[in-house]
C-alpha cells in the first residue's frame, strides 16, 4: 500500500515539474514575442498620439475653490544643502511605491519601477543631485511607512485630502485626478447620482476614491486590494459599478470589453503630490525646488506628455504658484482629430462570459510570459521565506510547547498569552507591526531593508501555531510513560526530552506539514513591508504582470506554482499519516520453521 502511495506522490510531483518545465522553455524560445496577438504592457508610456479632451461629463467641478495648499514660490535649486535633507541614506532618496496602477506607478516588462509619477520624480531627483532607490508596497501602509520613517517619499498618485494631512506632509502638486465612475454598458447607472445604498460599488481599500464613496457620496463600498481585481469583478458582474481614477479607468478598458466610463468629478483643492514625513520640511522644500525645475526646462511636459497625455482642467496647473504654465500639445486637438479620423477600424465585437472568462484567467500568451520571473524571483524567495520562518518557528514553538506543559506558572502563563495573541490576530497585523514596529529600531542592522523582518515576523506567527501543535502531542503521550521513565531512574527533564518528547512530535508530524504548507501561502503578505524587485515572492511576480496587462492570467500561473509546491506536500502529509497510523508494511514473507512452532506452540 505504502509503495503505491509513494508512486503517487511520485507521477504527481513529475507531471506538475513537466508542466512548469514546458511552459517555461516554451517562454525563453519564444523570444518576448511582441505580435499582435500579445496583451498590451500597459506599463509603457502610450505617447501624445493617445491625448484625451477634458471629460465634457463632469459631475461637479472644484475649479473654483480655494488652492490652500500650493506653495507661492520655491526655494532657488542652488540654495538647496542635500546634506540636511534627512535622508534615511545621505545622497539617496528611498521611495515607496506601487506595481499595479499603470500608467501612473507600475512594474515594466524589465521589471523596473517605473510610470510617470515615478519617472517625475527621478527627474526631479537628478536636479538635487540624489539617487533614488524604489521599493514596492502596498498602499494601505504607504502613509504609515511615509510616517515611520521606513520611506523618505512616498510616490502613488496620491490625492492631497486634509485627513491624509494629518499624517504625512505633500509637496505641491504634480498632477491631478478625476475621479471616474465605470459600469456596464447599457445599465441603469449613468451617473454619481444613480448610486445608492442598494449598488455594490467597487474602490481600492485606502484610496481617495474609496474616502469619496463613503465620506462624500455616504454610501458603503466594496473594497479591493487593487485596480485590476477591482475591474475583474466588474466585468463579471460581481459589482454594479466601479469608482476609480480616470488614468487607471481609461487605461484598464480594452476593446471589446462591456463597460465604459459614464462621468467624471475633479477638485482643484485636491491635487497629486508626493508624500514626505511631516517633520521633514526639508525635503518637502527640495522636491517642491525640483518639481518648478523639470517645470520651467520642459521636462514635466515631455514626460507628462509621454505618458498621460489629457488636457489640463481649467484653474490647474503643477508646481508652486510662482512656476511658468507648462509648454504643452494642444491635447483637445489632438483628441479631436483621433475621433474624427476616417481609417477605418475594425470594431471590436463584444465578448460572451465565457470568452470573458477565458481571456481573463487562461491567457496563454501571459502564462509563458510569468513563468520565467515565477521561477528565477517568486520561487526562490517564496522557499526562503517559508523554510527560514519554518525553521525558527519550530524552534520556537517546542519551547513555547514545553513552556506551555510546565509546572511553573511565571513560563505557562507568558506561554499561553503569547499563544492566544499571536494567533488571535491576523498575519498580516503582525507582518506591519513587527516590520514597522521593529524597522527603525534595528535598521542598522537590516540596513532598512525588511525582508528578514518579514520573515521574522512569519516565525513568530509560526511559532504560536506549531507550539500548540507540539503541547498536543506530548499531552497526548500516556501518563504512563513518564511515570515508567521515571520508575527506572531518568529525572523529569531526561523523561520529558527522552521519551515523552520525541512520541509526540511523532503524533504531530502531518500537522506540522500542513503549518509548513501555510508558511509557504503567507509568506505572500511580506510584500506589504516594501520588497525590491528582487526580493518579490510568487505572488508579487504574479500581481505585477497583472498590473501591466490588466490580465488575471499572471495570477492563476503563480497559483500554479504554488500548487507545485503544496500538494506534493499534501499527499506526503497522507504518506506520512498513514505510515505512523498502520506501520510498516510485512515483506518478510512466510515464517521459518522454528518460528511457525512457536506461534503454533503458543497458539
Amino acid at each position: 500500500m505504502f509503495s503505491s502511495v509513494g508512486a503517487k506522490i511520485r507521477v504527481v510531483v513529475a507531471l506538475l515539474l513537466t508542466a512548469l518545465l514546458a511552459l517555461t522553455l516554451s517562454s525563453c524560445s519564444s523570444g518576448g514575442d511582441t505580435s499582435g496577438s500579445a496583451p498590451q504592457d500597459l506599463c509603457s508610456p502610450p505617447g501624445v498620439g493617445a491625448a484625451t479632451a477634458a471629460p465634457t461629463n463632469l459631475a461637479a467641478a472644484g475649479a473654483a475653490a480655494e488652492d490652500r495648499y500650493t506653495t507661492p514660490s520655491t526655494t532657488p535649486l542652488d540654495q538647496i544643502d542635500t546634506s540636511k535633507l534627512n535622508l534615511i541614506t545621505p545622497g539617496v532618496l528611498t521611495v515607496g511605491t506601487l506595481s499595479d496602477a499603470p500608467p501612473s506607478i507600475c512594474v515594466n516588462s524589465d521589471n523596473q519601477f517605473t510610470g510617470y509619477d515615478n519617472e517625475l520624480l527621478r527627474a526631479v531627483a537628478d536636479k538635487l543631485g540624489l539617487r533614488v532607490d524604489f521599493v514596492g508596497t502596498e498602499f494601505a501602509g504607504l502613509l504609515a511607512q511615509v510616517a515611520g520613517r521606513r520611506f523618505d517619499v512616498g510616490s502613488s498618485s496620491i490625492t492631497t485630502t486634509d485627513e491624509r494631512r494629518n499624517t504625512v506632509g505633500f509637496t505641491n502638486g504634480y498632477d491631478f485626478g478625476y475621479f471616474s465612475l465605470v459600469v456596464p454598458n447599457g445599465g441603469p447607472i449613468q451617473s454619481f447620482d444613480d448610486l445608492n445604498a442598494s449598488t455594490r460599488i467597487g474602490v481600492v481599500q485606502g484610496t481617495v476614491q474609496d474616502d469619496y464613496v463613503v465620506n462624500t457620496l455616504k454610501l458603503n463600498p466594496v473594497k479591493f486590494p487593487d485596480y485590476a481585481t477591482a475591474y475583474a469583478n466588474l466585468k463579471t458582474g460581481q459589482i454594479d459599478a466601479w469608482v476609480a481614477p480616470s488614468q487607471q479607468a481609461e487605461g484598464a478598458i480594452a476593446p471589446g470589453d462591456p463597460t465604459s466610463i459614464v462621468e467624471n468629478t475633479f477638485s482643484v483643492n485636491n491635487y497629486v503630490g508626493w508624500a514626505v514625513n511631516k517633520e521633514n520640511q526639508p525635503l518637502v522644500d527640495a522636491l517642491n525646488s525640483g518639481l518648478d525645475a523639470v517645470i520651467a526646462d520642459g521636462t514635466w511636459a515631455q514626460l507628462y506628455s509621454d505618458w498621460v497625455p489629457r488636457e489640463l482642467p481649467e484653474g490647474w496647473k503643477p508646481g508652486s504658484k510662482a512656476a511658468p504654465a507648462p509648454d504643452l500639445p494642444d491635447f483637445a486637438a489632438i483628441a479631436a482629430q483621433n475621433a474624427n479620423d476616417t481609417t477605418e477600424t475594425p470594431v471590436a465585437e463584444p465578448k460572451s462570459t465565457l470568452q470573458q472568462l477565458k481571456d481573463t484567467f487562461f491567457d496563454w500568451d501571459l502564462y509563458t510570459r510569468a513563468f520565467p520571473d515565477l521561477l528565477k524571483t517568486g520561487l526562490p524567495n517564496t522557499l526562503i521565506l517559508a523554510l527560514a520562518s519554518g525553521i525558527v518557528g519550530t524552534v520556537l514553538g517546542m519551547l513555547l510547547a514545553m513552556a506551555g506543559i510546565s509546572r511553573t506558572r511565571w513560563l505557562r502563563w507568558p506561554a499561553r498569552v503569547y499563544t492566544d495573541v499571536f494567533r488571535g490576530l491576523p498575519a498580516v497585523v503582525i507582518i506591519l507591526i513587527v516590520g514597522l514596529g521593529a524597522g527603525p529600531v534595528v535598521k542598522g542592522l537590516t540596513g532598512n531593508n525588511p525582508y528578514w523582518l518579514g520573515a521574522a515576523a512569519l516565525s513568530l506567527l509560526a511559532s504560536a501555531y506549531i507550539g500548540e501543535i507540539f503541547r498536543s502531542g506530548i499531552q497526548s503521550v500516556e501518563p504512563g510513560q513518564l511515570e515508567a521513565s521515571r520508575a527506572l531512574g531518568f529525572s523529569y527533564r531526561k523523561s520529558m526530552t527522552l521519551v515523552v518528547v520525541p512520541q509526540g512530535v511523532r503524533r504531530v508530524l502531518p500537522a506540522l506539514m500542513n503549518q509548513f504548507i501555510s508558511l509557504i501561502k503567507d509568506s505572500s503578505l511580506i510584500y506589504f513591508l516594501g520588497l525590491l524587485v528582487s526580493q518579490r515572492e510568487l505572488f508579487a511576480v504574479g500581481r505585477d504582470l497583472n498590473a501591466q496587462t490588466g490580465n488575471l492570467s499572471p495570477l492563476v500561473a503563480a497559483g500554479l506554482f504554488y500548487l507545485a509546491l503544496t500538494i506534493p506536500l499534501t499527499h506526503l502529509v497522507n504518506y506520512i499519516d498513514n505510515r505512523l497510523r498502520t506501520g510498516r508494511a510485512d515483506t518478510s514473507g512466510t515464517l521459518d520453521p522454528v518460528e511457525q512452532s512457536i506461534v503454533v506452540e503458543r497458539g
